[in-house]
């Protein structure tokens, strides 16, 4: 490390676990990474914008479903960590992460208006001797050409007064495997103290901080993962529609090809992509390509392949009907069985579930759906008429009521083997039903 007092100041409280440790955005990256820091002896002050999130968390009550009330209980016990929407305690902060949303625009465009008003409202009470780290995802540069100037526009400069880095966040919501505490930790930093510092401040909490050369390329390597989860998702997705037209089922094709020890790795095709990372982090690398006079075609392939999922769910949905009932999609009852993007947990950002739904009701179906863990659909910008639809009750005597389902998302709580008693006509997109034993003409797999 470069000779700096300010630097040198911060390692000191670093190494002695009394830095405090601001984190900026309470959502599905940064709690997770505050009750880490708190349970590795830190000091923390969660900043939000959203007064229901911090009373709750103020009140020991915890609004995401797979981290437990008893965390934050736990949390507050400790005396160590409180959540508040008082930016000016920001001075106070010894360390700063950012961890707010980075979507697209309706253009595919990245939207950084979260990240940027978080800067801006931390550089009015930056200090000498902060580290300030930037963990939401984003295109190569955005930390040293959007992030710097904003900071430096007063008298303070990045590398002798505060420090700057990034490191991207690697939450997998619900994973009972992989949570903050154990995954590696990427960090980029502007300049070599910056990158000193960071290091040593991901070392206080996670088993492995892996440095990188500078901030762009640690904000290059989450794309480079999402990007590799995106592309092979499509690939399975389009061997899924190979499959299906050959009558060879993809799901089997998968498992017997997993067994080999070597040059495989298995992905699994769906309804479509969900999520906040996957569906939109490729487009924030396509973009910036752009200005490189570079056409990613292989990456916006993927995501066209992936954009086609939902419609041919109900391609298969309605030849089903059809075939099976003799009716059509108009006036028909169908349930969508989750409309969380993953299994087990309550987010339903970029779920694939909801553009089904909506697909459905433009088509002139009644549609109804069944989530344990979202009673209530949220508003979202791109389906706002689906917004305060209710969950249904799982209800035998209503279940029979419908004439088709369509399994969306794979919650182990959900009695699939009381589903097919009672719908006709099953479409099972997660191959969940195929646990179940022998199966007639009633599933489709989708």
């Amino acid at each position: 490390m470069q000779d700096n007092d300010h630097a040198q100041g911060l390692e000191e409280k670093l190494r002695a676990k009394t830095a405090e440790i601001g984190v900026i955005g309470l959502g599905y990256v940064g709690l997770p990474i505050a009750l880490s820091l708190v349970d590795a002896g830190l000091t923390v002050y969660g900043f939000d914008v959203d007064d229901r999130k911090i009373s709750d968390l103020t009140e020991g009550r915890s609004y995401i479903s797979y981290i437990g009330n008893e965390k934050i209980e736990a949390a507050l016990a400790t005396k160590r960590f409180r959540a508040t929407g008082n930016y000016a305690q920001l001075h106070d902060m010894d360390v700063v992460l950012i961890c707010v949303p980075t979507p697209l625009t309706r253009h595919r465009e990245p939207d950084l208006k979260y990240v940027l008003g978080s800067t801006e409202s931390l550089a009015q009470h930056l200090r000498p001797g902060q580290l300030i780290i930037l963990e939401s995802t984003t295109y190569p540069g955005t930390t040293k050409e959007q992030i710097r100037p904003i900071l430096e526009a007063g008298s303070l400069t990045s590398g002798e007064d505060f420090f700057l880095a990034f490191s991207p966040e690697r939450e997998d919501p619900g994973n009972k495997d992989f949570a903050t505490g154990n995954i590696p930790k990427v960090v980029g930093g502007d300049g070599e103290n910056a990158l000193h510092l960071a290091t040593l401040f991901y070392q206080q909490f996670v088993p492995r901080v892996v440095p990188v050369s500078d901030t762009k390329t640690a904000e290059t390597v989450k794309l480079v993962e999402n990007i590799f989860r995106a592309v092979n998702i499509a690939l399975v997705n389009e061997l899924k529609v190979v499959c299906d037209a050959m009558g060879i089922d993809v799901w089997e094709v998968i498992e017997a090809a997993k067994t080999k020890p070597f040059g495989f790795m298995p992905f699994y095709p769906g309804p479509g992509l969900g999520g906040h990372c996957i569906p939109i982090d490729p487009f924030y690398l396509t973009w910036k390509a752009r200005e490189y006079d570079i056409h990613t075609r292989f990456i916006e392939l993927a995501g066209e392949v992936n954009a086609a999922m939902p419609g041919y769910v109900i391609r298969k949905l309605t030849e089903a009907l059809s075939d099976r009932l003799g009716i059509g999609l108009k006036g028909t009852k169908i349930l969508a069985l989750g409309i969380a993007y993953k299994k087990n947990i309550d987010d339903t950002r970029g779920s694939a579930s909801l553009k089904i739904m909506s697909l459905l009701r433009d088509r002139g179906a009644e549609v109804a759906y069944h989530d344990p863990y979202v009673p209530q659909v949220p508003m979202t910008r791109d389906h706002p008429d689906l917004a305060g639809l209710r969950s249904i009750p799982w209800d035998e005597g209503a279940l029979g009521t419908y004439q088709a389902a369509l399994i969306l998302t794979d919650h182990e709580s959900v009695d699939y083997g009381a589903l097919l008693k009672l719908v006709p006509v099953v479409v099972d997109t997660r191959n969940v039903t195929a646990a179940l034993g022998s199966l007639s003409d009633q599933v489709i797999k989708a």
